[in-house]
């Protein structure tokens, strides 16, 4: 099968890249290389054997649309909106006219399917604790640009479903960690550059804050299952479980460490984790990696 993946240098496109390639798939990766790096692809380039094209574009860009209608994909991974550490202009003009542009070059190259992803916080924003883990479909009141970006990129997807039949799997992931993150990009990556350089973590207001980790495999085989199930759907792709960033200190090996306060950073949220039930009932995904466990596979990557 013939496959595009936009973001696929970075930290969890790269992954998905060496998921597909052995899985005998051919895959293009379109990345501007502005947070992505040829770096992540270093192994699957060495062992492609031409089953691999990287194209250094942006999915903003023109020479999209001749790109897929020259490569004829049968599904395109879009993994290029709403990265990390990316200013609220950028990340929303990249996440609305990026997709708007991807969306349109599928549609005339007539793409079976696309797969995207967005982060479950910005799509659900502060949820109260009485509803976590969330459910997808709560009705949510935008509080932030990258929340208006994320309802903007569901419903571009539900306008091309219904006006163009080009088929859809909307996959809203947790906090995603695992070899290859940038430091600014995670908390997981961010801890495990301070420890492994004898540096005090910095913690930003009391630490208590909570997260619902996921590991990079995990992701990546939500994303592969994506491609032939749960067309139409918006789905969560988490753990449910909530853990906060002192005890996720203390597992990373820096319970006598000392910790950097920092002030709290605007909008951030006091709690947060996802149902993965949906992803359970038209996936037939479900995580498998504990917290433990894949911090244990991220120590053993560096």
């Amino acid at each position: 099968m013939n496959v595009l993946v936009a973001g696929g240098a970075g930290f969890i496109g790269s992954h998905l890249v060496d998921r597909l390639l052995a899985e005998a798939h051919a895959v293009d990766v379109v990345d501007d290389l502005s947070s992505g790096s040829l770096a992540n692809l270093s192994e699957a380039r060495a062992l492609a054997a031409g089953s691999l094209k990287i194209h250094s574009l942006d999915v903003r860009a023109g020479e999209l649309d001749e790109l897929l209608a020259r490569r004829e994909p049968e599904v395109v991974f879009h993994l290029a909106s709403l990265t990390p550490a990316q200013p609220p202009r950028l990340a929303t003009d990249v996440a609305v006219m990026g997709t708007l542009n991807l969306l349109d070059s599928a549609r005339r190259a007539g793409v079976g399917k696309v797969v995207v992803t967005l982060p479950a916080t910005s799509l659900y924003g502060d949820v109260p604790s009485r509803e976590l883990p969330v459910k997808e479909g709560r009705e949510v009141e935008p509080r932030s640009i990258e929340q208006v970006a994320a309802r903007t990129l569901i419903d571009l997807l539900g306008v091309y479903r219904a006006e163009h039949g080009l088929e859809h799997t909307a996959l809203a992931l947790t906090n995603v960690y695992g070899p290859r993150q940038r430091p600014a990009d995670g908390v997981v990556a961010a801890i495990a550059s301070a420890l492994s350089a004898g540096e005090s973590p910095e913690l930003f207001g009391d630490g208590r804050q909570t997260r619902d980790f996921l590991y990079v495999d995990d992701a990546v085989d939500a994303l592969v299952r994506g491609a032939s199930k749960g067309s139409g759907l918006v789905v969560n792709v988490g753990t449910g479980v909530q853990t906060s960033i002192r005890d996720l200190v203390d597992l990373m090996g820096g319970r006598d460490t000392p910790v950097e306060s920092a002030p709290a950073r605007p909008g951030d949220l006091a709690r947060f984790s996802v149902s993965p039930v949906r992803a359970r009932i038209h996936l037939g995904w479900s995580p498998w990696t504990t917290l433990r466990d894949g911090l244990d596979q991220l120590r053993a990557a560096r």
